[in-house]
């Protein structure tokens, strides 16, 4: 997220933001196979990053039951994840899994598919993952940049666990809707001061639970 607005509290639960975001080059890798004969799925998450996923109820799992359940597929399939996107991080590493492995796997059946009761099962943040670069209007909407910028990103990572839906939590005051236009990114000056005037609604809330945040982006 390069911005986020957070705007009201739905009835649902969830929060309608807004959110200039991006995707960057930092990735997990992907071993899917499908089994045969098979009526389980066979999913595993490695290296350093793994060890806080649950086995048995995370993202992954959630995507290819919802896809079997609508019938977009069939078969049970063997997963493995090489994690190199750090959990409880806001970098929405468990969502870009399922989007993937769903995108992936829906590329091979020609049937329709309903993608807000995916998003209600995996997170909000999923249809993000289906742009490159571009603006999250409402929870609904997202506008694609018609001009892509080239951007470059500093990612520091303090061993942090810190919790979305915790920090959500802590949230008491909203911010007003913004009206986007692609005028704002125009050139990439512009686009980057745009940004700089903008902020993220939560971060005060994780500096003051993790002043150490504070003090790194202080002295960045």
């Amino acid at each position: 997220n390069l911005t986020l607005s957070i705007n009201k509290k739905l009835a649902n639960g969830f929060h309608n933001l807004q959110s200039i975001f991006c995707l960057v080059n930092l990735f997990d890798k992907i071993i899917i196979k499908k089994l045969h004969k098979r009526k389980k799925d066979d999913i595993s998450f490695i290296g350093s990053q793994s060890k806080f996923i649950k086995k048995s109820n995370n993202s992954v799992q959630k995507v290819l039951n919802l896809m079997r359940k609508d019938k977009l597929i069939h078969h049970y399939y063997s997963v493995k994840v090489f994690k190199n996107i750090p959990v409880f991080a806001g970098l929405g590493g468990g969502t870009s899994n399922a989007a993937t492995i769903f995108n992936f796997l829906q590329k091979k059946t020609k049937k329709r598919f309903n993608l807000n009761k995916i998003i209600n099962h995996i997170g909000t943040d999923f249809r993000l993952f289906l742009s490159s670069q571009g603006c999250l209007n409402n929870l609904k909407t997202v506008i694609n940049f018609k001009k892509k910028h080239k951007l470059y990103f500093l990612v520091v990572y303090p061993k942090i666990r810190c919790s979305t839906k915790k920090i959500y939590s802590l949230l008491k005051k909203y911010s007003l809707k913004r009206e986007f236009s692609q005028k704002k990114i125009r050139n990439k000056n512009y686009f980057i001061n745009y940004l700089l005037d903008s902020k993220n609604d939560l971060q005060s809330l994780v500096e003051k639970k993790h002043p150490v945040i504070k003090r790194l982006i202080t002295n960045i």
